[in-house]
C-alpha cells in the first residue's frame, strides 16, 4: 500500500506509506463521522512494544486538530513520533481541510550557520522519505538538503512539506548545515510558509533565472519571520539551471545580502541546451566557469552540481578534482558514499600545503628584514601569491589538516 494524500471517498483523508518495503513511515486513513467519537484501528510491526504509545499520540494529535468523531486506520512501519504527527495532519487536511498545526517538541537549535562556513558537500535527502532523515547526519557531510523539489512526486508535495517541517524541529542533524530545497516559485511559497518558522540554516532556490525571483523570496521570508517574531539568519543559495540563468549569474548572486552561494543544476541546464550530460562535463564547462566567476565577483561561494553516477567513484574523483581546479568550493552528493571522496578531492594536497608554508615563511622573513622583494628559490613571490597561500592554509585549518 502507498500513496500520500490520495482518497477514493469524499471526505476521507489518506497519507503516508506502508508495505513490506517501507520502513520508518506509516499510512493513515481518516474517515470523519457525525458521532461516535474516535475509533482507532492500529496495525504495527512494533505494536507489542509501542502500540499503546502510538494510539495515545494519535488521539492527542487528532484532538489538537479538532477531530472528535472519526474512524482512523493506521498501518505503522516503525515511524517515529514526528512522522506520525505529520502523516495524521496531512490526512486530516486531505479529509477535513486546512487548520491547526500540531508541532513536535523542538530540539534545541545549534548556533546559526555562518556566511563563510565550509560547504564542500551537501547530501540530498528526499523530503518524502523519513527513513533517510534520522541517520543522515552520521555520514558527516557539511550540509543536509531536505529536498521538496525534484525528488518528491507532485502528489506528495504537501505531505513532504510537513515531514520536513517536523524533522527540522525534532531531528538532531548534529553539525551539518540544515538546508531545504523548496519548489520553484510560486509553489515554493507554500514550502516557505511551513519551513521558515522552523529556522533552517539555508534555503536552496531552484531554477532561478532573474534576480527578481530571489528578491521575491526575500520578501516572503522576511514577512514570515516578522509574523513569527524571528530574527535568526536564513541564507539563500540560488540554483542556476538554464541558459538564461547562467547569463544572469552575477545579478542573481547580488540580488540579496542573504545569498551566500551560487550553484548550478546540470541536468536541467543540459536539457535546456538540448545536449547530453557527460561525465567529463565538456558540454557545461562554460556555464560552470561563469558560475565560478560570478560567485567570486559577488563575494559568495561557488558550489558545483552533483555527480549522478553513484557507482563510479573514480569518475567522481576526477570530476571533484576538476571542480576544485575550476574554483568551486564544494558540490552536491546524491549518496552518502560520495562524501569522503568529495572531501578528499576538495582538500589541499600535502605538496600544496608544503609549498604554501614555504611561501609564508619566506614572506615573513622578508618582512622581518624590511625587504620589499620576496623570493623563494629563483622565483619572485608577488602579493597575490602570498594571499593565495594564506587562503589555502586557512581552508586547511578549517578542515583540520593543519593546526
Amino acid at each position: 500500500m502507498s500513496n500520500a494524500v490520495i482518497s477514493d471517498t469524499v471526505g476521507v483523508g489518506v497519507a503516508g506509506h506502508c508495505g513490506p518495503e517501507v520502513r520508518s513511515d506509516l499510512q493513515v486513513r481518516i474517515e470523519p463521522r457525525q458521532q461516535g467519537g474516535l475509533e482507532i484501528k492500529l496495525k504495527s510491526r512494533v505494536e507489542a512494544y509501542y502500540g499503546d504509545s502510538i494510539r495515545r499520540q494519535a488521539e492527542e494529535v487528532l484532538e489538537a486538530l479538532a477531530v472528535k468523531n472519526a474512524h482512523v486506520e493506521i498501518y505503522d512501519e516503525g515511524a517515529l513520533p514526528f512522522v506520525i504527527a505529520a502523516r495524521i495532519e496531512v490526512a486530516r487536511r486531505a479529509g477535513l481541510g486546512e487548520g491547526t498545526r500540531v508541532l513536535p517538541d523542538q530540539f534545541p537549535l545549534r548556533e546559526p550557520s555562518t556566511r563563510d562556513r565550509m560547504r564542500r558537500s551537501r547530501l540530498y535527502v528526499p523530503g518524502s522519505e523519513p527513513k533517510y532523515f534520522i541517520n543522515a547526519a552520521l555520514h558527516r557531510s557539511d550540509g543536509i538538503i531536505l529536498d521538496l523539489e525534484d525528488s518528491v512526486h507532485i502528489n506528495e508535495k504537501n505531505s513532504a512539506r510537513l515531514l520536513v517541517r517536523n524533522a527540522l524541529r525534532a531531528v538532531d542533524f548534529l553539525n551539518c548545515e540544515r538546508m531545504v530545497r523548496v519548489n520553484q516559485i510560486p509553489l515554493g511559497f507554500e514550502d516557505l510558509d511551513e519551513i521558515v518558522p522552523e529556522c533552517p540554516d539555508l534555503i536552496l532556490l531552484p531554477k532561478v533565472e532573474h534576480p527578481e525571483q530571489v528578491i521575491e523570496v526575500d520578501r516572503r521570508i522576511s514577512k514570515i519571520q516578522a509574523d513569527y517574531g524571528l530574527s535568526r539568519t536564513i541564507w539563500r543559495m540560488p540554483i542556476l539551471e538554464s541558459a538564461l540563468g547562467i547569463e544572469n549569474a552575477f545579478a542573481v548572486a547580488k540580488a540579496s545580502e542573504r545569498v551566500v552561494g551560487l550553484t548550478i543544476g546540470l541536468e536541467d541546464y543540459t536539457a535546456d541546451l538540448g545536449v547530453v550530460k557527460t561525465s567529463t562535463g565538456n558540454e557545461s564547462l562554460f556555464a560552470r566557469q561563469r558560475v565560478v566567476n560570478a560567485a567570486y565577483a559577488a563575494g559568495v561561494q561557488a558550489i558545483d552540481s552533483v555527480f549522478g553516477d553513484v557507482g563510479d567513484m573514480e569518475g567522481l574523483r576526477a570530476w571533484a578534482g576538476n571542480s576544485r581546479a575550476l574554483g568551486f568550493q564544494g558540490m552536491g552528493c546524491v549518496h552518502p558514499s560520495q562524501i569522503s571522496v568529495i572531501h578528499e578531492s576538495f582538500a589541499p594536497s600535502a605538496s600544496e600545503l608544503e609549498k604554501a608554508r614555504r611561501i609564508l615563511v619566506a614572506y615573513d622573513e622578508a618582512q622581518a628584514k624590511g625587504l620589499g622583494v620576496v623570493s623563494l628559490g629563483s622565483k619572485m613571490i608577488d602579493p597575490p601569491v602570498v594571499q593565495r597561500a594564506l587562503r589555502l592554509m586557512a581552508r586547511a585549518r578549517d578542515m583540520g589538516l593543519v593546526s
